[in-house]
């Protein structure tokens, strides 16, 4: 029994293929990641937090920039939440006068 093996096909192959009219679609998968831009900042904390921020990444062996991310994320995510259903349900504050 003979086996066949597919060439996998260069990027310039597959552009010269593409300007050519030839259908390139079984080259991609449809399958990605958007990557959005990503701006530095810099960031003042006591040695208190930086102590227990690096003692969390350390238990999540996680870097100190990727605890920092998970955290952020995590409480604005929450923050989302609560206004949300502020907005459905009220502000649950008692009426002002």
């Amino acid at each position: 029994m003979s086996r066949t093996s597919k060439k996998t096909a260069t990027a310039d192959e597959i552009a010269d293929m593409a300007s050519r009219g030839e259908d390139i679609s079984a080259y991609f998968t449809n399958q990605f990641t958007v990557v959005r831009p990503v701006r530095r900042v810099n960031l003042d904390l006591t040695e208190g937090m930086l102590r227990e921020l690096d003692h969390r990444a350390a238990r999540l062996n996680i870097s100190r920039q990727a605890a920092i991310k998970t955290l952020l994320a995590r409480a604005l995510a929450e923050e989302r939440a609560v206004g949300s259903r502020r907005k459905k349900g009220g502000s649950g504050d008692p009426p002002q006068a």
